[in-house]
């Protein structure tokens, strides 16, 4: 413990998400001590997976208890002191002292800074009428869960991955869907056109009408939702709204914390902040990705439980760069793919497979380098080459690795 009789730990997680809960389960395993570890976490569950709040919980297919990352007794039974719905009001990072909310400080010697992010909210007329969801914690999906035997027709906002799995989830339980894009296709920043054509497809032959190129300008109802109205000037009847609209790094307790932010908190390839003894990880730290060449913050399940165990070796000595593909997973309908890396900067798309069987790779490459790929029902030999292929900047011949007929390693080497 710091600072004589002030509250304190050795090694304080700020945030009770995946990074504090991935984190805490390898320190463990590494050694840590009883009573060297605070978790602080706003949240009121014990730490737990994100991804199955739009998928399988979201569907009632796992309980809470299920998407627990440790059991609820593992904290006390390791000496972690775990600190719920204990919300922090700011972080003075050179002094080493965290304010609580209720009052009080607490001491740290180290801190990892893992407070997440939080939904962009609609700021439109009506938005405080009830039936308008958001989906980030396990509260809001067991809101969305227990609001789907009453509902009939739902407009879900936004087409990234959220958004794409809650419709599915919201389809598959007989719930009239209508997905509301800004853009003129699903997922533009991830799918390239003939992907977005794929998913469109797919999910219309499901049900779901697409409503394209415009916004929400208002939402109607008499205290709950009952139409929203589009910048296109159609109104869509519906009894419940999701928005999936993105999410902002939860950083305004950082404010004259003595940290360096941005988007996020700004740190360097080793997760560590402009202060010493202060790394950050997951949804809020924006790192320097030494792969890519470039800043980067990903919001996605691998990315917060790398993090989390890279900074768990960090508190106890190691001290190597952070090398790691992006990478995440989706699962809507009977449907489950993968994607790896970065293709911002690429210049040619591969496809590999056939659309219509459902079976397909994309591959993108920038001058015959693999930066980032996809696969779905894919044999595991592509799989296990994509984060390969990408990390070790592999060149390629974009005429082999199309064929089919040819075993992937066959597509190694330019000529």
């Amino acid at each position: 413990m710091s600072g004589g009789d002030m509250d304190g730990s050795k090694f304080v997680i700020l945030g009770g998400g995946m990074v504090a809960g991935y984190a805490a389960k390898l320190l463990v395993k590494l050694g840590l001590k009883p009573g060297e570890l605070t978790i602080l976490s706003a949240d009121n569950s014990v730490p737990y997976e994100r991804p199955p709040l739009s998928k399988g919980f979201l569907a009632g297919k796992d309980s809470e208890e299920a998407i627990r990352i440790n059991p609820e007794d593992f904290y006390r039974k390791h000496g972690i002191e775990l600190k719920l719905e204990c919300e922090i009001s700011a972080v003075d990072s050179k002094r080493k002292r965290l304010t609580l909310k209720s009052g009080g400080e607490y001491s740290f010697d180290k801190l990892i800074i893992a407070t997440g992010a939080r939904p962009r909210r609609l700021n439109i007329p009506g938005a405080d009428l009830t039936n308008l969801y958001y989906l980030r914690t396990l509260d809001d999906s067991t809101a969305i869960r227990n609001s789907l035997e009453e509902a009939k027709h739902a407009v879900v906002i936004g087409g990234g991955f959220i958004g794409m799995e809650v419709a599915a989830v919201l389809t598959q339980k007989e719930i009239d869907v209508t997905m509301v894009l800004s853009a003129d296709r699903i997922s533009p920043r991830l799918f390239s056109p003939e992907m977005s054509s794929f998913f469109e497809g797919y999910y219309a032959a499901h049900g779901v009408r697409f409503v394209k190129n415009t916004t929400v300008t208002e939402l109607r109802g008499d205290n709950a939702v009952s139409s929203v109205v589009l910048a296109n000037g159609q109104t869509v009847s519906c009894d419940m709204v999701v928005a999936g609209i993105g999410v902002q790094p939860a950083i305004e307790m950082l404010t004259n914390s003595g940290l360096e932010v941005g988007d996020g908190v700004m740190v360097n390839e080793y997760l560590e902040s402009s202060q010493p003894d202060v790394l950050a990880a997951g949804d809020v730290a924006n790192y320097q990705d030494v792969l890519f060449g470039k800043r980067r913050r990903v919001e996605h399940w691998d990315n917060a439980v790398s993090q989390g165990q890279y900074c768990a070796r960090a508190l106890m000595g190691e001290r190597s760069p952070f090398r790691h593909v992006p990478y995440f997973f989706s699962d809507v309908f009977d449907l489950s793919y993968e994607y790896w890396g970065d293709s911002s900067g690429a210049d040619q798309i591969v496809y590999r497979g056939d659309f219509s069987d459902k079976s397909f790779s994309v591959w993108w490459l920038h001058k015959s380098v693999v930066v980032a790929a996809f696969t779905m029902n894919r044999p595991d030999e592509e799989r296990d080459a994509a984060p390969k292929w990408i990390e070790t900047r592999q060149m390629v011949s974009a005429g082999r690795l199309k064929d089919p007929s040819q075993p992937i390693a066959a597509a190694l080497g330019r000529t």
